[in-house]
């Protein structure tokens, strides 16, 4: 399949020099990914190891009803395991088996690091080896770092996807794995877009089940739905996985250059693959379009958080016409962006973050509206800025062709509120 490359924006992000920043950083830490990956395996458990502020965090951000049997928990270091009175591995024992007597139903369980207990040294690695011994045939138990002493909080699902990967089983079928997480219904979309193509063996990681693994080998194809997989990313390649470079289905051109990848690597004929996209992508730029005029022209500013910043930022410049001032990344890992470093139109690129430097950065430019964390955005809106959260973009459905539309109204939305608070 040739002559169906996007156009590479001449004065694109490729070899734009980046600024480099190591100081005070403002993020949530990896726990948070907890909140969906927990609402994406659905008999997957998820404990904790961690302080009652873990704890707090987890069951604000996830707002778990107070009657709800959630599938995370903490198992909460107190004093005595913190000054070395009390054998913690014992106490971690014994947590998973009230647990695991009392939800019988659980097939997968995290135990996951955090600051107190790598503070601690407590080692989940061999504490899951060795309960995973206990509960074989009964309970696959695995372990992942959340904690956020290093990371910022996307690194969260990298960490849990990256220790699955052991798991997954051998093929040697020519398959297409998806990797990241996806809302079921962005999945189900993809799936039946898929289908049309004539891809029909594809493969989510992770999956809607914890037991029901996706195979790999040396004939699966790696599809990145998510930008924040870099340590998943090349587990999977040791176990035999080509990589597909594209850019992230994010808009239309980013999910049609996203699909038209898998079309090449699987052989689809150009005319079948115009016609299996035409018709949602024409409802894509339907619903675009009715954002544009709030959009365009406004200029922005990045704060990295999520590592989504760049596709966000290349679908705003080449669809809705946004000027881009500073696009800031907690990690720039060039394996995972280079497609899109080629299409993101010439603008400031930084990564890690010194908070204070960036914020000054930021009330001098006085953007139009600043992509940030929580942290910062209600400091920034009582000085007279507009924001927007960037975890909400990790949260919300925005992928693919279908949620185009929804993905332009999460920017337009502080913009318009406003110009209706404006007496």
């Amino acid at each position: 399949m040739t002559g169906t490359a996007l156009p590479v924006v001449d004065t694109g992000c490729r070899d734009v020099p980046v600024l480099k920043e190591r100081g005070q950083r403002e993020v949530f830490c990896g726990l948070t990914g907890i909140v969906w990956l927990h609402r994406k395996m659905q008999d997957a458990f998820f404990l904790v190891v961690g302080s009652r502020t873990c704890a707090h965090l987890i069951q604000s951000a996830a707002g778990v009803m107070i009657f709800a049997e959630p599938r995370f928990a903490t198992a909460i270091l107190g004093d005595r395991d913190l000054a070395g009175m009390a054998d913690c591995n014992e106490e971690l024992d014994r947590v998973v088996r009230q647990l695991l007597s009392r939800r019988p139903d659980i097939t997968t369980l995290f135990l996951v690091g955090s600051c107190p207990s790598e503070v601690i040294k407590l080692d989940l690695a061999k504490a899951s080896q060795r309960l995973a011994v206990e509960y074989v045939g009964k309970v696959r138990i695995l372990s992942y770092s959340g904690s956020g002493i290093e990371t910022t909080f996307t690194q969260g699902e990298d960490a849990c996807l990256k220790a699955m990967v052991p798991a997954l089983p051998e093929t040697q079928e020519q398959n297409l794995l998806v990797c990241g997480t996806i809302a079921d219904v962005v999945e189900d979309q993809f799936t039946r877009l898929f289908r049309e193509l004539g891809i029909t063996n594809v493969q989510y990681f992770p999956p809607r089940r914890a037991t029901q693994l996706p195979p790999i080998g040396p004939n699966t194809k790696l599809l990145l739905a998510q930008p924040f997989l870099n340590e998943t990313v090349r587990a999977l390649q040791a176990r035999g996985a080509t990589l597909l470079s594209a850019p992230y289905p994010l808009g239309v051109e980013g999910t049609t250059a996203w699909l038209r990848t898998a079309a090449d690597a699987f052989g689809v004929a150009p005319e079948r693959f115009a016609s299996a996209i035409a018709a949602p992508a024409q409802r894509a730029r339907t619903a675009i379009a009715r954002y544009k005029p709030a959009l365009e022209g406004k200029r922005m500013f990045w704060f990295p958080d999520s590592q989504l910043e760049i596709p966000l930022a290349r679908f705003l410049a080449r669809e809705l016409g946004v000027e881009n001032i500073e696009v800031g990344t907690p990690y720039l890992d060039k394996l995972l962006v280079d497609a899109e470093l080629d299409l993101l139109p010439r603008t400031a690129l930084s990564e890690g973050q010194d908070v204070e430097k960036q914020l000054d950065r930021c009330k001098a430019a006085n953007p139009d509206l600043t992509v940030c964390g929580l942290g910062l955005a209600n400091p920034l809106e009582a000085e007279g800025m507009r924001t927007k959260w960037s975890i909400e973009l990790v949260f919300s459905p925005i992928h693919g062709f279908d949620q185009a539309g929804d993905l332009a109204e999460l920017f337009a939305r502080p913009l318009d509120r406003v110009g209706r608070l404006k007496v």
